[in-house]
């Protein structure tokens, strides 16, 4: 647990429509009397669902949730198209909805299941010579983001009611479902924008397990954090897990490396004491033929939950 931190964990919130990922950061801060916040994976203000913030100590682990996948329910209207590709952009052009049937629009959405190039949004938090995409987009330089390679998962069809169409995807990190909406547009000869978007898991975390930021207003925090917030190492769990002996815990808090019995290089890996609190996070390396453990992220204290 870091120095001065009270709480730890992670806290799983259904962000709502109108607050930007980092409104949401700051609420959770005032809530909680402490500084030390964070979040993963930006949603665009209009966007609601799921958002992970991670409290003290949880933030050593909150990187490892950058490349899982996210799964969101999308509303694509046809017919219109915006600058920003959503219903918070300024109205671009108007074309016809496209007339095709259910099964038409199923291949069609099939057509971007697997890999793929996309191109993100021109108000996105891109940075480009250290400038965010949306600040050059507001002064009038709308400079187009590189391409970037994408991956879905899944793509299902849930509701059909022209000229709006309802999917469900499960996609890469990267993938910018507004950029999806215009995409899907243009292969339906039409133009389409994201006129609704719920972000519906991150990684484990379902929006099912979600609070809202009033539910966690008027929850007991001091009395009901381990109910309330995950462990600190919820953001890492798919990473493999070493324990170390009492013998070794000082060493490792002193950040010296020491040989393990290991198969392989990882380049990040949980570690544990024997009574199973969570230490940080750590590397593997040969080194002369040795494996090596190499602290990289060192937790201070091995207590997860609250300070009292």
């Amino acid at each position: 647990m870091a120095s001065g931190d009270r709480f730890n964990g992670i806290l799983i919130i259904d962000k709502p429509a109108g607050w930007t990922s980092h409104d949401v950061v700051g609420r959770v801060r005032r809530l909680l009397g402490q500084r030390s916040v964070g979040h993963a994976g930006t949603l665009d203000p209009a966007a609601t669902g799921v958002l992970p913030v991670a409290v003290g100590s949880a933030l050593r682990a909150l990187e490892f949730l950058s490349n899982a996948s996210k799964q969101y329910q999308a509303e694509i209207t046809f017919g219109l198209t915006t600058d920003a590709l959503d219903g918070d952009g300024r109205l671009t052009s108007i074309c016809p909805p496209p007339n095709h049937t259910e099964s038409e629009l199923r291949e069609l959405l099939a057509s971007f299941v697997g890999p793929g190039r996309q191109v993100p949004p021109v108000f996105s938090a891109i940075k480009i010579d250290g400038t965010p995409l949306h600040e050059r987009a507001r002064r009038g330089d709308m400079i187009e983001p590189p391409t970037r390679d994408v991956f879905v998962h899944e793509l299902s069809l849930d509701r059909r009611s022209p000229p709006v169409l309802t999917v469900t995807i499960d996609c890469s990190k990267g993938f910018y479902v507004r950029s999806f909406a215009r995409d899907l547009g243009e292969r339906a000869g039409s133009c389409a924008y994201l006129s609704n978007l719920v972000r519906t898991r991150v990684a484990s975390f379902d929006l099912c397990d979600a609070w809202t930021l009033a539910e966690l207003a008027e929850a007991p925090l001091m009395d009901e954090w381990a109910r309330i917030a995950l462990a600190p190492d919820a953001a890492a769990l798919e990473l493999d897990a070493v324990i170390i002996g009492d013998d070794r815990v000082r060493d490792w808090s002193h950040g010296k490396r020491w040989p393990v019995d290991a198969r392989g290089d990882r380049d990040a890996v949980r570690v544990y004491d024997s009574a199973g609190h969570w230490l940080g996070i750590g590397s593997i390396t040969s080194d002369g033929g040795t494996q090596q453990l190499h602290p990289r992220k060192v937790i201070p204290t091995a207590d997860p939950g609250v300070e009292e």
